[in-house]
C-alpha cells in the first residue's frame, strides 16, 4: 500500500473511531439522565357547598401537553435538559364543591395506568393543591400518593409542590420525600415554588443524596381563611419572610408553612409546618421555630381589608368619589370553593333604589352563572331585551333564582371557564351572566365584554382578597360578609369532624404541643 493510501486509510479509521466514541458518549449521557415522571390533581373543595365537581372541571392535560403548565420545563430550558421527562396526567380545576367519587377514580385510574406503562422512574414531580375533598374519601391527596407509590415503588424520589392553603396529612408527608408550598398569598410565586420543587428533585438525584435523612412535621391547631392570612400585610408578611431563612440553612433542603383550608370538615384541616433535610438538629430547630412563630402571632391575623356587612359596604361605596370602589362578595367566592351561583348579593343590589335608574352610580356585578339565560341571550342577540332567570341552580339556600329583566349589551363566546358570557343592563347595573362559573381577576375579563371597570363607580366581584391586577386597579375596597359555601364567619359553618381544640374556634385554648413529629422515610415499612 502506498504511503498516500495508508494515510487516507488510517485517517478514515480515526474518523470512524472518533464518531463512534462520540455516539457512545452521547448515548451514555442520555442513559445517565434521571427519568422523572410528572403527575398531579389540584382543586380546593368546599364541603360546606352543595356543589359537586366533575372530571370535566379538571381540564386534564396528558402527555407532552403537560409541559405547557411549566415555563421552567419548556424546550431547551435548563431543567428540561437535566432529565428525561415523562409527563402523565395533570388536572387542575377551579375551586369548587366536593369531587364526585366517579371523577376522582377516573382521573386516578388514568394517571396510574400511564405511570405503569412508562416505568421505571428515578423521580416524580407531584403537582397538587392539597385541599381536594372527594365524596366518601378522607385525605384524597394522601390516598393518591399512596396509590402512586404502589405503582412506581418506594425507591423513587417524589417531590411535591403545593398551595399554602393545602393540607398535609401524615400519610402525604410519609409517601413524599421532598415537599414545598407557595410562600405568598396572593400566589404570585406559584411558578417559582413549582420550579423549586423540581430543582430540589433534580439536585438530589444528581448529587446522589436522594431521600432526605429527616422529615419534620408539626401540626399547628390553627384554621384561618386566606382573607386573614395574606402575606401582603402583617403578621403573614413577616411570618413567611422567615421561611426562606430556615430553608437556606446548611443541612436543610426546604421549609414550608401551610395555612390549611378552612372550608372543609376533615381531621387533616389545620395548619402544618414541615422542614426536610439531612441535619437533624437544624431540621428540628427550624421546624419548631416556624411553628412557634406561627402560634405566637395567631391573634394578630385580621382581614386584609375593611370587612363589614354588604349594607355597610354599599353605604361606603355610594359615599365615595374613588373609582372603582371594589366590593368583595366573599361568601360565594368561586376561587375558594363557592358554588358561584348564590344570588343573595345580586338580589340585594337589584332591590336598592340607587341602582334602578341609569342616572345613578354605575355598578358592575361579576358574576352569576345562568346557562338557560345565556342560551336565550344567544337567540336574542346584542341590543335585544331579555327577561329570564339566572343563578341558584346549585346553591339556593340563601336566595332563589333571580329574574333579570334588561338589555343585552355584550356576548362573548369561547372562554375556557365560562364558555359563554353575557352582559345584561338592569337599571344602572351591568350584570355578567355566564354559562359556567368563572372568576373575574383581570382587567381584560371586563374589557373583553366592553366594560370599563376603571371608570365604573362600584365593582362587585365574587372574590376574597383581591388578586394583584384588581388590587392595583382599586380606588378603594371593602370586603362583604355575605353568605355562601365559603362563609368567612367560620363559626357559622358548623364543623363536626375537625380536630378540637382549634384556634380561633376555641379562642382560649391552651398552648399546644409544637414538638416535632418525625415522619418515617417513604421506603420504610
Amino acid at each position: 500500500m502506498s504511503n498516500l493510501k495508508q494515510y487516507y486509510f488510517y485517517a478514515i479509521l480515526i474518523i470512524l473511531f472518533t464518531s463512534s466514541c462520540k455516539e457512545d458518549i452521547v448515548s451514555n449521557t442520555k442513559k445517565q439522565l434521571p427519568r422523572i415522571a410528572i403527575a398531579g390533581l389540584g382543586i380546593e373543595s368546599s364541603t360546606f357547598s352543595p356543589a359537586l365537581s366533575t372530571e370535566e372541571a379538571f381540564h386534564a392535560k396528558i402527555g407532552d401537553s403537560v409541559f405547557t403548565r411549566y415555563p421552567f420545563l419548556q424546550v431547551d430550558s435548563v431543567n428540561r435538559n437535566r432529565a428525561e421527562w415523562i409527563p402523565t396526567l395533570v388536572g387542575k380545576s377551579l375551586p369548587g364543591g366536593t369531587v364526585t367519587r366517579e371523577a376522582y377514580e377516573s382521573l386516578v385510574s388514568k394517571s396510574l395506568k400511564m405511570l405503569e406503562e412508562n416505568k421505571p422512574y428515578d423521580g416524580l414531580f407531584f403537582d397538587i393543591h392539597g385541599a381536594m375533598s372527594v365524596v366518601g374519601l378522607d385525605d384524597p391527596e394522601g390516598d393518591l400518593i399512596e396509590r402512586i407509590r404502589a405503582v412506581i415503588g418506594t425507591d423513587v424520589l417524589i417531590s411535591t409542590s403545593m398551595d399554602l392553603h393545602g393540607n398535609v396529612s401524615e400519610r402525604l408527608a410519609k409517601h413524599t420525600d421532598l415537599i414545598t408550598c407557595y410562600r405568598m398569598a396572593p400566589h404570585e410565586d406559584a411558578i417559582e415554588s413549582k420550579k423549586r420543587a423540581v430543582t430540589n428533585l433534580i439536585e438530589r438525584l444528581e448529587n446522589g443524596k436522594r431521600k432526605p435523612a429527616y422529615k419534620a412535621w408539626i401540626p399547628v391547631p390553627i384554621l384561618l381563611p386566606g382573607e386573614k392570612t395574606s402575606t401582603r400585610i402583617e403578621p403573614g408578611k413577616s411570618l413567611y419572610a422567615k421561611v426562606p431563612k430556615v430553608a437556606n440553612q446548611e443541612g436543610i433542603i426546604d421549609a414550608a408553612i401551610w395555612i390549611g383550608y378552612a372550608w372543609a370538615d376533615e381531621p387533616r384541616n389545620h395548619a402544618v409546618v414541615m422542614v426536610t433535610g439531612d441535619d437533624k438538629e437544624q431540621v428540628e430547630k427550624g421546624a419548631k421555630k416556624l411553628a412557634q412563630n406561627f402560634w405566637d402571632v395567631r391573634k394578630q391575623f385580621e382581614f386584609v381589608a375593611p370587612t363589614t356587612t354588604l349594607d355597610e359596604c354599599l353605604k361606603l361605596a355610594l359615599d365615595s368619589d374613588k373609582k372603582p370602589y371594589l366590593i368583595s362578595d366573599m361568601g360565594d367566592n368561586p376561587t375558594a370553593g363557592g358554588a358561584g351561583d348564590v344570588t343573595w348579593t345580586l338580589k340585594e343590589l337589584l332591590a336598592r333604589p340607587e341602582f334602578k335608574s341609569e342616572k345613578g352610580k354605575s355598578l358592575i356585578y361579576a358574576s352569576i352563572p345562568g346557562p338557560e339565560f345565556v342560551a336565550k341571550a344567544l337567540e336574542i342577540g346584542v341590543g335585544g331585551k331579555i327577561k329570564a332567570e339566572a343563578g341558584a341552580a346549585v346553591d339556593n339556600r340563601f336566595a332563589e333564582p333571580l329574574m333579570l329583566d334588561g338589555t343585552i349589551t355584550a356576548i362573548k363566546e369561547g372562554d375556557v371557564n365560562a364558555e359563554v358570557e353575557v352582559v345584561v343592563k338592569v337599571g344602572n347595573i351591568d350584570v355578567i351572566v355566564t354559562k359556567k362559573r368563572k372568576p373575574y381577576h383581570h382587567l381584560s375579563d371586563f374589557t373583553n365584554l366592553e366594560l370599563n371597570p376603571k371608570e365604573t363607580n362600584i365593582v362587585v366581584v365574587k372574590i376574597g382578597y383581591l388578586v394583584p391586577e384588581l388590587y392595583d386597579m382599586r380606588g378603594d375596597w371593602t370586603m362583604a360578609l355575605t353568605p355562601g359555601g365559603v362563609d368567612q364567619d367560620l363559626n357559622r359553618l358548623g364543623y363536626k369532624r375537625i380536630n378540637r381544640p382549634m384556634f380561633p374556634l376555641d379562642v382560649d385554648m391552651e398552648n399546644p404541643d409544637l414538638s416535632v413529629r418525625w415522619i418515617p422515610s417513604s421506603d420504610s415499612n
